[in-house]
């Protein structure tokens, strides 16, 4: 049986300076959780889902390595499961202090929040019943709608670079990161022992030169930055390069009346995926086929989006997408013998509802799957873009004889150029900075051109690792 954490009644609080502890996204690109520890006041950076094998992570998300009772408040850089998934689990386990985000952050975690909770009881009542017939019990589902619904109401919406004083000692402003709706870098400012110390986090940084969102703000100096490396060390296609790469795609491929394929994760991706189809279809540089989207998660999304339709670019006339609402929907457009494109929910195709358009297409020479998202290892995304003539997918083994084509540019992550512009200004005010949200090679690469760039002090830290100011 899970065994839920306890809240402690005892304070033991530190003397010495503010420090942040790395909890999650160290090294890696999965659980994003930063614990910043001021005097008496903790404050949660994020609190992100662990991504991994089943039983490590399901370990991982269930147990926090402090006391959620004593966190005083949680600042929320945007939407993404992996900085907002396990929210409801840190109020389940007694979190009740506010949750500050901006507005579109706090409409979107509620959708995908209630996603997440929808998937982790149907997940629970379905294994229940084989883990007892192996003699086991079946842990719960980390948290439940009623939690989710708590989160909601336990947020506390912020404008851009508004200043919050979220206590007599701690200033809060929300930094517009320009990755996806509602995104934001977090600037604390808080005063200890007679002094000003500052953090800020970069959240998820965007992209600049990609018209939809605003485009990221300058990273502010402070004595701690907290930089995500996706990217670092990595350039993106230009948009005119996507658009000539899309157009090459989508022309050979409906010539010989084949489906294009598209799989997209359903916040952020798939928004900007569909905004630039139509721009290039009305501009000419794609033919004009029917374009189908298959994901609920992203058709319940892109009502929020409309929402704040204020910041984003105006939709484009004359070109419509359909959304594929039933299963019967979604079968009759896969299967219909003229050429269309199909943008569906599952960016690694290891689940969602891409892969039943990629089993009635895999074999299929005449169509191509656009891979516009990153590839885990050992993703079945990856399979398609390596060389072997097969792939595994659901148990089965399956020939691919489907073109494989990938368009990086798509990505809502700075890349090197983007870092150099954003944190140029940040340099000689700076302190230390240290690297989260990536990979290895990449965050070592962002490391050697930070320190080119005049940063003394960067560093990748370790999970449970501890920096003072």
């Amino acid at each position: 049986m899970m065994v839920y954490n306890v809240c402690m009644n005892s304070t033991n609080e530190s003397s010495g300076p503010p420090t942040v502890t790395f909890f999650g996204a160290t090294q890696s690109v999965s659980g994003s959780m930063h614990l910043i520890k001021s005097g008496q006041h903790r404050f949660l950076l994020d609190c992100g889902l662990h991504r991994g094998p089943r039983h490590s992570s399901n370990d991982r998300n269930a147990h926090f390595a402090f006391d959620p009772c004593k966190i005083d408040a949680l600042f929320l850089s945007h939407a993404h499961v992996d900085h907002c998934g396990n929210i409801p689990n840190l109020v389940r386990q007694g979190f009740d202090g506010p949750i500050y985000c901006t507005h579109a952050t706090r409409d979107l975690i509620q959708v995908m929040l209630e996603d997440s909770a929808r998937i982790q009881e149907d997940e629970s009542n379905n294994y229940r019943s084989s883990f007892r017939r192996g003699g086991r019990s079946m842990p719960p589902a980390l948290f439940g709608r009623k939690d989710v619904d708590k989160a909601i109401n336990q947020c506390v919406a912020v404008d851009y670079l508004e200043t919050v004083d979220v206590n007599p000692d701690v200033q809060l402003r929300f930094i517009d990161a320009g990755h996806i709706l509602g995104s934001a870098m977090v600037a604390v400012a808080f005063m200890q022992g007679g002094r000003e110390y500052s953090v800020t986090f970069t959240g998820d940084l965007g992209r600049r030169g990609i018209p939809f969102l605003d485009e990221p703000s300058q990273v502010p100096p402070a004595d701690l930055i907290i930089c995500e490396s996706t990217y670092g060390g990595k350039r993106h296609d230009t948009l005119a390069g996507m658009a000539a790469k899309m157009a090459d795609v989508v022309t050979r491929t409906v010539a010989r009346g084949g489906k294009v394929l598209i799989p997209a994760f359903s916040l952020g991706r798939t928004q900007l995926v569909l905004n630039y189809l139509r721009v290039w279809m009305a501009d000419g540089l794609l033919p004009r086929v029917p374009i189908y989207v298959d994901s609920p998660l992203a058709r319940e999304i892109d009502d929020v989006y409309q929402q704040y339709s204020d910041l984003l670019e105006p939709v484009v006339d004359g070109v419509a997408c359909e959304w594929l609402e039933s299963d019967d929907d979604a079968i009759s457009r896969t299967t219909q013998r003229e050429p269309c494109i199909i943008v569906a929910s599952g960016g690694m195709c290891e689940g969602g509802r891409i892969v039943r358009h990629l089993k009635y297409h895999i074999d299929d020479p005449r169509s191509t799957i656009v891979l516009v998202s990153y590839q885990a290892p050992d993703s079945v995304g990856a399979q398609l873009l390596s060389s072997t003539p097969i792939i595994r997918l659901h148990g089965q083994i399956w020939n691919k004889w489907i073109d494989v084509a990938e368009i990086n540019g798509f990505s809502g992550h700075a890349d090197e150029v983007d870092f150099e512009f954003l944190l140029r200004a940040a340099v000689e005010s700076t302190g230390r900075v240290r690297l989260v949200h990536g990979e290895l090679p990449q965050m070592h690469a962002l490391a050697k051109q930070f320190k080119q760039m005049g940063f003394a002090d960067v560093g990748a830290p370790k999970r449970n690792e501890t920096v003072s100011l």
